[in-house]
């Protein structure tokens, strides 16, 4: 038989074997550290421990935390040992949430105890530290639903409890150290020694759980705290906490109650509510003649640019839209990756001296002649589209560079407004089980490619590994430059994507190395109820991913 030995999805060796052997021993002919290994993948399809016993020819794929889905497995893991480490410190009185991704943590609160202060994490920092010396087992079980009530019932967990109820199965998987247990959708490592570096920063009203990044998998930097955006996820916390939903099963039960129709018109409101503000404050200041909005993949840059449009009109303002992929570069001076690839994502693929030289002409009063870019055949084209301000006209220009002041250097700051646009989401499975925003960004993304580019969920899943290095690289590094930040994320819209991915994700190959990426899309997406597109207004944001948008793209 023949094991194909993988790291992190790499082809390291493949190993020729008379018998079965598991995999612990397989790997001592190997270079392997098996320290590092935080989970090993059978064939595209499941993760097992070292102990598994391949019977065939089997691809073995090596997953440290330097992967996208040995990450996810490192946080969850470090989350489940806070988890224990409260649990052992508070007992079962307390309710702790992780709430939402900030910088390079998760921000976490404690509920139903006194107020958590820069003491209290200490000792978790501390209690935390002695769960992984020990390297106690991290038990995966599959037990009957009734005895999984049964233990979460026992620990007051009433957030795990509305899920696996509400989505009855024989059996549920939980997770056991010790005598503490938890419930967890995605994989954990085997041991608690695994977790080699993580930090807790008291961060009022709760904390930060930080990891560690880079190739060294270290935590080497301080703490910055990105304020705004901070301000914005508490601001939406808010929100939340009026409309009492901030797990899945909320929304469910909105849904069972038919109520939610009008939970999608307060929230599609807010979200209204806000773009006006923006308008309305950005008019005020006379001078500001230049909006730039800038955004991750898959935020709603372009609906929310479009609905921004129409506010500013109401506002007396007439905006002129200006794309910026029209200023890129002729194909033969694009910048290059390292693998040769064209890098159209890096500033310098676009023509910046060009860019700066009509935006002030236009600021000046001047009429230009805006560009147009052929992609087919990679050169800017004139287009015979010509434009002049006159004094109530502001311009509108969307793209991912926005917010860096590369782009627009030579524009005094006086005369430029930024807004950073991003699907914040905070909703989540259950206390311990966060959806991160990239889920939500992935999902859209994968709607949107099936629909309007005819790409499969497949080759979408591939390439979102590229599509969040670019980002990491040109977008969340200057998020805080912005001088309004928008949330684009719907809490309802999960159960909009739903039906629409479900199909897609479904044929996605067991053969496909995206292939255990899409069944946890599936099982997150199996917490959630269907929401009928007939409920969603037609000026969504979520309409840009679906379909029946009032707005032309």
């Amino acid at each position: 038989m023949k094991i194909d030995i993988r790291l992190d999805g790499h082809k390291h060796q493949i190993i020729d074997l008379d018998q079965a052997r598991p995999i612990s021993q397989i790997l001592k002919g190997t270079n392997i550290d098996r320290d590092h290994i935080l989970s090993y993948k059978i064939n595209h399809t499941n993760y097992v421990n070292e102990d598994y016993l391949p019977t065939g020819d089997t691809l073995v794929n090596c997953i440290t935390a330097k992967h996208p889905e040995g990450y996810r497995i490192y946080q969850d893991t470090a989350l489940f040992i806070m988890a224990k480490a409260l649990y052992t410190m508070l007992g079962d009185k307390h309710s702790m949430v992780a709430e939402h991704s900030i910088s390079d943590g998760v921000f976490c609160e404690v509920f139903n105890a006194e107020k958590f202060s820069e003491e209290d994490c200490s000792r978790l920092s501390q209690q935390m530290h002695e769960i992984i010396e020990r390297d106690l087992p991290i038990d995966h079980l599959e037990v009957k639903t009734s005895e999984a009530i049964s233990i979460f019932n026992s620990m007051q967990r009433k957030d795990v409890l509305k899920n696996i109820r509400a989505h009855y199965s024989e059996t549920t998987r939980v997770y056991r150290c010790g005598k503490y247990y938890d419930f967890f959708i995605r994989p954990l490592a085997d041991r608690t020694g695994l977790i080699k570096d993580f930090e807790i920063i008291y961060q009022a009203p709760g904390f930060i759980l930080r990891f560690p990044a880079g190739d060294e998998m270290n935590i080497s930097t301080p703490f910055i705290l990105p304020q705004k955006l901070f301000a914005l996820h508490q601001e939406h916390d808010k929100w939340l906490d009026i409309l009492r939903v901030h797990n899945i099963a909320d929304i469910n039960r909105l849904i069972a109650s038919y109520s939610i129709s009008q939970f999608i018109l307060v929230e599609e409101a807010l979200h209204e509510k806000k773009i006006a503000e923006i308008a309305a404050d950005i008019v005020k200041h006379k001078d500001v003649k230049l909006i730039l909005i800038a955004g991750p993949s898959s935020s709603g840059k372009t609906t929310f640019a479009k609905r921004l449009s129409v506010q500013l009109q109401a506002s007396r303002a007439k905006p002129i839209v200006i794309g910026m992929d029209d200023y890129f570069l002729d194909r033969d001076k694009t910048p290059r990756k390292e693998n040769g690839d064209y890098d159209f994502e890096s500033i310098n693929s676009i023509d910046l001296d060009y860019l700066n030289l009509q935006l002030r002409l236009l600021l000046d009063g001047e009429q230009v002649e805006l560009p147009h870019y052929d992609f087919t055949r990679g050169v800017r084209r004139r287009s015979n589209h010509f434009v002049k301000m006159e004094e109530n006209d502001i311009i509108v220009m969307e793209g991912i560079h926005g917010l860096n002041d590369a782009l627009t250097a030579t524009i005094p700051e006086n005369r430029k407004a930024r807004i950073y646009v991003s699907a914040l989401n905070q909703l989540n499975i259950d206390n311990h089980n966060r959806i991160p925003t990239t889920d939500c960004r992935l999902l859209r993304r994968i709607v949107r490619d099936h629909r309007y580019r005819g790409y499969s969920a497949d080759e979408t899943l591939k390439r979102w590994r590229d599509v969040r290095e670019g980002e990491a690289k040109n977008i969340f590094p200057f998020q805080e430059n912005a001088d309004y930040l928008f949330n684009s994320s719907l809490t309802y819209e999960l159960g909009v994507l739903k039906k629409h991915a479900w199909k897609m994700l479904h044929f996605v190959p067991s053969t496909s190395s995206a292939y255990t990426e899409a069944r946890r899309l599936l099982r997150l997406l199996d917490h959630c109820d269907d929401i009928e597109d007939a409920q969603v207004p037609y000026n969504s944001i979520i309409r840009e991913f679906t379909s029946g948008s009032v707005f032309r793209y």
